[in-house]
């Protein structure tokens, strides 16, 4: 078992409707400082309903989940609010970008919530446009870029604010093959150098091979 995991669940069970089986049940997992893990199963075997039990966006039923030794699953609203907001990035297959915010404001936008002064705002906003190749694009809105590159300002935005945990469902879901590589190879390259650890949830073999480890989701649980 992991010693130090930024990411830690036992027994995690999510149903629901007590009168059908559950959509997974038991599981338990540990992601190490540094590692980045994928999670692939078929459509409706659950990936997304665990990213967002881990997330603390939906309770489980049982079991318990730990982001650096902290158990969000018994903390209230506000906390796994807060948590969220310091502790995890996110990347989604939709962009959910904001057309109405320049680049540069769409990426600070984490850093804005935290309550970051202004100028290391700016500083930190500029330093991940840079590293995502979009500093020129600073200032423009996200309606005149491609997919691709509206991709990249999610990653940026997902790790502006160094997050100890990034999750990522099915980020490359909507990209080309080209865009798609790209982006994972960015996604994997930034969660090394600026993130705790990462998890990719995704039914893409390609995918899932940019991780360091893969586990299946299906009826039988989490599996190698």
């Amino acid at each position: 078992m992991v010693e130090r995991a930024v990411l830690r669940l036992e027994g995690l069970t999510k149903r629901y409707r007590s009168d059908r089986a559950p959509i997974f049940e038991g599981l338990s997992l540990a992601v190490a400082r540094g590692e980045y893990l994928a999670i692939m199963g078929e459509s409706g075997v659950g990936k997304t309903t665990l990213l967002n039990v881990l997330a603390g966006l939906e309770p489980p039923d049982a079991g318990r989940v730990e982001i650096d030794g902290q158990e969000i699953t018994a903390l209230d609203d506000d906390a796994r609010t807060l948590l969220r907001r310091r502790c995890i990035g996110f990347v989604f297959q939709a962009f959910h970008v904001l057309p109405y915010l320049s680049v540069a404001q769409n990426v600070a936008l984490p850093l804005e919530l935290l309550g970051w002064p202004a100028a290391e705002r700016a500083r930190r906003t500029q330093e991940m446009l840079e590293a995502v190749g979009l500093a020129a694009y600073a200032g423009r809105p996200p309606r005149e870029l491609s997919g691709g590159e509206i991709q990249r300002v999610a990653i940026a935005r997902a790790l502006v604010h160094r997050p100890l945990l990034v999750l990522a469902d099915e980020p490359t879901g909507n990209l080309d093959p080209a865009n798609a590589a790209r982006a994972l190879e960015l996604l994997r390259a930034q969660i090394k150098t600026q993130a705790g650890a990462g998890l990719l949830i995704t039914h893409s073999r390609t995918a899932a091979g940019t991780a360091d480890r893969t586990l299946e989701l299906d009826a039988r649980g989490l599996h190698a």
